[in-house]
C-alpha cells in the first residue's frame, strides 16, 4: 500500500472529527473545567477507538466493498438495516445541517452577502469534490488540512499569552451531564472507515493504525484547543462562554472577539472555517457513498448526481427551519453517535467474536452507549438545567 494513501487516511480520519463539533466542544464542556473536560475527552476518545475495531473487523469479515446498510443486513438482518437506515441519516443530516449553519455566518462576513445565502455556499463550492469520490475528497482536503494546520500554528504561538491560569482552574463535574452528547459528537471517524476500507485495499493492520493515529492528532488538537479557549473566555460575561451557549455560538466567535491581535483573531475565524469544511468533506462524502449503497444507485454520474442531491437538501431545510441550528443540531447528534458508532458496532460484532471476555466487552459497551443516550434524552427534557442556572443567572444579573 502507498504511503500516500495512508497518509491521506490519517487526514480524512481526523479531519473527519476536527470540524463544527470542536467549535461546539468548548461551549458545551467549559462549565465542567478545563481538567474534567479532558478526563471526558479520553473516556470518549477510547470507547470510539475500541467500537472502530469492532467497525473494521466487521467490514472485513463480510468482503467485497460493504457500507454501514450492507454491514448491517450481513450481521443483525433486516432489523438491523432498518435501525441503521433511520440512524445513519439522522446523525449524518443533522452533522451536515451543524456543518452548513457554522459556516453561513463566515461566509456572509468574508463576501458580503445576506445569512440565508451563506447557508448554499458550502454545498454549491465543496459539493463537486464529493460528486469526485474519495479521490477528489482526499486531494482538497489535504490542502484545506495544511491551512487548517497553519491557523492552529498561529493561535497556538500567539494565544496562549492571553490565557489566564486561574480560568483553567474552575471545576465542577457534574455540569459534565451537559457536555457529553457534544463530546461525543467529536470522535465519530467510523462514518468513513467503510470508505477507508476500499481506499486503503481492506489492509486491516493499516486500517487500525489510521484509526489510532487519526483519533490521537484529534485528542491532542482537541485538548490544545480546549485550553486556548477556557483560559482566555470567562464564564460569564459581555463575551463569554455562558452567552455563547445561550446564543448557540462556535467558540471561535467570542476567542476573535477578546482577543487584541487582529491577525490573531482572523486566524481563529479562519480557524474556524477550515476545521468546518475539513469535517464537511469526511461526512458528506460519507453520507453520499451510504446513500448510494443503501438506495442501490448506480455509480454514474446521474447516480452521483441523485446521491449529492440527497446529501444536501434536508440538512438545508432543517437550517432554514431552526435559528440555533449550529449547536441543536450537534446537540441532537450525540444520541445517534452513540447510537450508531457505539451500540451497533457492538451489536454488529456479537456473531464474530466468540470469546467469553470480548462477549463481555461488547455487553459493556452496549450498557455504555444506553447510558449516554438516557443523559442525552434527560438533557433534552430539561432535566439539567438546574445544573446551568447559577451561569445563566450570573450571565442575566450582569
Amino acid at each position: 500500500m502507498r504511503l500516500n494513501h495512508y497518509l491521506g487516511g490519517i487526514l480524512l480520519v481526523s479531519g473527519t472529527t476536527i470540524g463544527a463539533a470542536m467549535l461546539a466542544v468548548p461551549i458545551g464542556t467549559g462549565f465542567m473545567g478545563f481538567f474534567p473536560s479532558l478526563a471526558l475527552f479520553f473516556a470518549c476518545w477510547l470507547f470510539f477507538l475500541i467500537t472502530a475495531i469492532f467497525f473494521i473487523d466487521i467490514n472485513d469479515s463480510i468482503g467485497g466493498e460493504p457500507n454501514l446498510i450492507s454491514m448491517a443486513g450481513k450481521t443483525i438482518g433486516v432489523f438491523g438495516q432498518i435501525v441503521t437506515w433511520i440512524l445513519y441519516l439522522l446523525l449524518l443530516y443533522s452533522l451536515v445541517a451543524a456543518y452548513i449553519a457554522g459556516s453561513a455566518p463566515l461566509f456572509s462576513k468574508a463576501l458580503h452577502i445576506p445569512l440565508w445565502l451563506g447557508c448554499f455556499a458550502l454545498p454549491v463550492v465543496f459539493g463537486f469534490f464529493i460528486y469526485l469520490g474519495t479521490a477528489g475528497v482526499d486531494v482538497i482536503n489535504r490542502i484545506f488540512m495544511a491551512f487548517l494546520i497553519f491557523t492552529y500554528i498561529i493561535l497556538i504561538a500567539f494565544v496562549p499569552e492571553h490565557v489566564s491560569g486561574n480560568l483553567l482552574l474552575h471545576i465542577d463535574w457534574k455540569v459534565g451531564f451537559v457536555g457529553v452528547p457534544i463530546v461525543v459528537t467529536s470522535f465519530g471517524y467510523h462514518i468513513i472507515l467503510p470508505t477507508l476500507a476500499t481506499y486503503l485495499n481492506h489492509d486491516r493492520k493499516h486500517l487500525i493504525m489510521t484509526a489510532v493515529i487519526g483519533s490521537l492528532v484529534t485528542i491532542v488538537v482537541y485538548g490544545i484547543w480546549q485550553a486556548m479557549v477556557l483560559g482566555v473566555v470567562p464564564l460569564t460575561g459581555p463575551i463569554s462562554l455562558t452567552k455563547g451557549w445561550i446564543e448557540g455560538q462556535s467558540a471561535a466567535a467570542p476567542l476573535s472577539m477578546l482577543l487584541q491581535n487582529r491577525w490573531v483573531a482572523l486566524s481563529a475565524q479562519f480557524f474556524a472555517f477550515f476545521a468546518i469544511v475539513t469535517s464537511f468533506l469526511g461526512v458528506s462524502l460519507s453520507l453520499a457513498d451510504f446513500l448510494t449503497d443503501g438506495l442501490s444507485l448506480k455509480k454514474s454520474w446521474e447516480g452521483r448526481l441523485i446521491a449529492i442531491f440527497l446529501t444536501f437538501v434536508p440538512p438545508l431545510i432543517f437550517v432554514f427551519t431552526y435559528q440555533r441550528g449550529f449547536y441543536l443540531a450537534l446537540q441532537h447528534g450525540g444520541a445517534f453517535v452513540i447510537l450508531l458508532l457505539g451500540f451497533l458496532p457492538s451489536w454488529m460484532a456479537w456473531k464474530l467474536y466468540r470469546s467469553i471476555s470480548m462477549r463481555l466487552l461488547l455487553i459493556l459497551m452496549m450498557l455504555i452507549s444506553i447510558g449516554v443516550v438516557i443523559i442525552d434524552c434527560m438533557g433534552q427534557w430539561g432535566l439539567f438545567q438546574h445544573l446551568m442556572m447559577p451561569y445563566v443567572q450570573a450571565q442575566n444579573a450582569l
